[in-house]
Order: structure tokens, then C-alpha cells, then sequence
């Protein structure tokens, strides 16, 4: 981003995750992941906090998104990429030993939740060109169109919500 600094980017039109994220390479594995874990639509699916359930959750996030509600693969490939974002802030920062993962879709929302039993909560930090770590937030503040924590008794949820253009 040398150069653009202080330049707003249009949210919704990143292609950051396009080298990493192809919906038609994937699919099989995430009906798999579907299988295995259950569907976060229908309610809130336990993982493990560990690493790899980052690509456990992209697979969700995208098979729900993408083939069960047909959304677009843009807005697949920008939720795939900000589940990664919570789950790895969750994995790395809370301690704790699983989390959860639920989706909703309301009339012109999708909106994804990571919840953990952690009260601590995130922080957008400001980002530098040459950082290479904290800029999960970052990401879901500039390509998500709201986001959040809501303090639980025991834990917290952290969100996002993207508009969905309603055929």
C-alpha cells in the first residue's frame, strides 16, 4: 500500500484473498468441513482453538455463503477472509480451548460471529506499511460494512456484517 496512505479504499473491492481463496478449489473440502462440524447457520458450531481451525471456519463461512444462500464469490472471498481474521485473533489471544462460530442472514445482511470465553477485548491498531501481524482488524474495519464486540457474561462475540444485494 506504499504510497496510498491516507486514501480511503473503497470497501468491498479487495482482492487480497484471491491468490489464497478460489470458491470452485475448495468446495469439496467444505462440504466435507459441513459434514464433520455441522452447519453455523442452524446454530453455533464448537471448534477447537488451534490453527488449523482457521481453515476449518473459511470452509464453513464458504459453503454456507456461497452454495447454500448463493451469494457471490466477491462477497464469499471477503467473509472467508474475515472469519480468518476472528478466528486467528481468537486463537492466538484469548487462551482459550475452543470457540464458536455462528452465521445469520437477515433481510440485506450476512453477519458472521466468533465467540470465546475471553472478556478481553480486541483493538483496531493502526496499521504500517511493513507490519507483518496486526492488521486482522484492519481488514474486517475496512472491508466489512459494520463490526463489533458484544460482552457476554462469560466471553465475548466479536462480528462482522456485510450488505448483501437481495435478488
Amino acid at each position: 500500500m506504499a504510497g496510498l496512505e491516507g486514501i480511503e479504499q473503497p470497501r468491498g473491492r479487495s482482492h487480497a484473498a484471491a491468490a489464497r481463496w478460489s470458491p470452485g478449489t475448495e468446495d469439496e473440502r467444505a462440504l466435507t468441513a459441513l459434514e464433520l462440524y455441522g452447519n453455523p447457520s442452524e446454530r453455533e458450531i464448537p471448534l477447537p482453538s488451534r490453527p488449523e481451525s482457521a481453515a476449518t471456519a473459511r470452509r464453513l463461512v464458504q459453503v454456507v455463503v456461497l452454495r447454500q444462500w448463493g451469494l457471490s464469490a466477491r462477497l464469499t472471498e471477503d467473509a472467508v477472509l474475515l472469519v480468518s481474521e476472528l478466528v486467528g485473533n481468537a486463537v492466538r489471544h484469548t487462551g482459550a480451548r475452543a470457540f464458536g462460530l455462528r452465521m445469520r442472514r437477515s433481510r440485506g445482511r450476512l453477519r458472521v460471529e466468533v465467540r470465546d470465553p475471553s472478556r478481553g477485548l480486541p483493538c483496531l491498531m493502526p496499521v504500517q506499511d511493513l507490519d507483518v501481524s496486526g492488521r486482522g482488524l484492519f481488514l474486517v474495519d475496512k472491508l466489512a460494512d459494520r463490526w463489533g464486540v458484544d460482552l457476554l457474561p462469560r466471553g465475548k462475540t466479536t462480528w462482522f456484517e456485510m450488505r448483501v444485494a437481495e435478488r
